[in-house]
């Protein structure tokens, strides 16, 4: 038996799959299931236009077996010869262009037999089927994860061999899968060479062009199984799928925090472990997650390659800028599940959910005020303890939160480099920027869950929350005198020091 292992330009999969694959219309077609673990193979027709193409050029063969002159300039100069008459893309196969047009035709010929839902593309349809059984047979010998296919087993096991093949041929870095090498080689170039042709914006890449062009078409390909809301993307649907379920099932053994996802389990228990896995080749500093140091590295450079085509706004990263593009666009993706109301980040929501509930899980040992989060609970933590682990390099100043810091550091300069395009204000901080400019849309984000009444800041909104209760839980430890927020009780402690700080 001979194993042949031939990958082409597309071709994703991770070493050890073997396979033969052919181009072929996708209605024709033999696949032998693997064996024992042994081979899977994929045999395909090829389209007869393509069998014809190659035919032609065998009878244009001279009778030594030598490719004739107009053969060889035929296959140099016909590269993409199937254009997109509604866009302009080019592709080398028919049978390419044929899944593109159904893009813009809005055509899912591929459907579930299990419950009607219609796909694009045989291979999505392949991955739908798998949510309708329960099945992983697939284990990892090593940790126990399960999977419902075996190339995801594969890919998983290379966490624990270490084993990374794919490496970059510019800087050496290597990485486990073939994509993510695809996805770095990007950051060796500022190339965008796929651009929107009807608002201009490029893309580095072609997938992101495809999704980019469901804001234009207004299709919303992903549909929520439970209430119906469609989405441009999947990241969009998995994060409003978690909105349908408020039950946590993977507990945290060591501290008591739950998860709606195992993945979001194992990431918390690197806390816990002193794991950071992540770390910056640039100064050492290391993460617990990728998205992190991801976040960490844009400090590194002041670079900005994303712009925004509507407003000029620049971005570090692809990710950010199609974030900001929602505010242009208008488009809510996170939904509540128990009002209805929607948002653009999903902070916002979590934040939102809150409201929901009068449980505060999280007390303070030490003045008993308690918190629906537990990130809430460590920064109160720091009045305490005294610490002030953010300092500036400048004056040495220390500060308790990172933003109080950022507010401190505007003091050292007189640059304000964000202008209002609306009014010409100018502000030290893009932050400040944005709020600014919500009093030009009129938008108002902070709601009140009581009243409804709306605010441009959340400072505002948590001065109007002081008015539906008559809790003053900020007491003076000389006199006893309450107040109902902590920066009036500050205020106050300074009576008793007798500082008069505005002389």
């Amino acid at each position: 038996m001979v194993f042949v292992k031939e990958e082409s330009e597309e071709d994703t999969r991770e070493p050890g799959t073997l396979g033969i694959k052919k181009e072929e219309p996708e209605t024709w077609g033999i696949k032998h299931e693997e064996q024992g673990g042994l081979m899977k193979v994929k045999e395909e027709r090829q389209d007869p236009s393509e069998v014809e193409e190659k035919h032609q050029c065998q009878k244009d063969h001279d009778i030594n077996g030598e490719k004739s002159e107009s053969c060889s300039d035929q296959i140099t100069d016909v590269k993409r010869p199937f254009s997109c008459s509604q866009c302009g893309n080019t592709y080398k196969h028919k049978k390419s262009l044929v899944k593109h047009m159904r893009i813009h035709s809005g055509e899912k010929p591929f459907s579930c037999s299990q419950c009607g839902k219609s796909f694009t593309q045989k291979g999505q349809l392949d991955n739908h089927l798998l949510t309708h059984s329960s099945e992983k047979p697939f284990s990892c010998s090593q940790c126990g994860n399960t999977f419902t296919r075996k190339t995801n087993l594969k890919k998983h096991m290379l966490i624990h061999t270490g084993i990374k093949p794919f490496s970059c041929s510019q800087c050496e870095k290597s990485f486990t899968q073939k994509g993510h090498l695809k996805n770095h080689l990007l950051t060796h170039s500022s190339e965008k060479p796929f651009s929107c042709f009807q608002c201009g914006s490029s893309f580095t890449r072609k997938g992101r062009l495809e999704t980019h062009m469901l804001i234009h078409t207004g299709i919303k390909p992903f549909s929520c199984s439970q209430c119906g809301k469609t989405f441009t993307n999947k990241r969009q649907l998995n994060d409003h799928l978690i909105t349908h379920c408020l039950e946590k099932p993977f507990i945290c053994s060591q501290c008591g925090k739950s998860f709606t996802r195992k993945g979001g389990l194992e990431t918390h228990m690197l806390i816990h472990a002193g794991i950071k896995p992540f770390s910056c080749s640039q100064c050492e500093k290391s993460f617990t997650q990728k998205q992190h140091l991801q976040n960490h590295l844009a400090t590194h450079s002041s670079e900005k390659r994303f712009s925004c085509s509507q407003c000029g706004n620049t971005f570090t990263r692809e990710r950010y800028l199609e974030t900001h593009m929602l505010i242009h666009t208008g488009a809510k993706p996170f939904s509540c599940s128990q009002c209805g109301k929607s948002f653009t980040h999903k902070r916002n929501l979590n934040n939102h959910l809150a409201t929901h509930s009068s449980e505060k899980r999280f007390s303070c040992s030490q003045c008993g005020n308690t918190f629906t989060r537990k990130t809430n609970l460590t920064k109160h933590m720091l009045i305490h303890t005294g610490i002030k682990p953010f300092s500036c390099s400048q004056c040495g100043k220390s500060f308790t939160c990172k933003g109080h810091l950022k507010d401190h550091l505007a003091t050292h300069s007189s640059e304000k480099p964000f202008v209002c395009s609306q009014c010409g204000n100018t502000f030290t901080r893009k932050a400040n920027l944005k709020k600014h400019m919500l009093i030009h849309t009129g938008i108002k984000p902070f709601s009140c869950s009581q009243c409804g009444k709306s605010f441009t800041h959340k400072g505002h909104l948590n001065d109007h929350l002081i008015t539906h209760s008559l809790e003053k839980p900020f007491i003076c430890s000389q006199c006893g005198k309450s107040f109902t927020r902590k920066r009036y009780l500050e205020t106050h402690v300074l009576i008793h020091a007798a500082i008069k700080p505005f002389s």
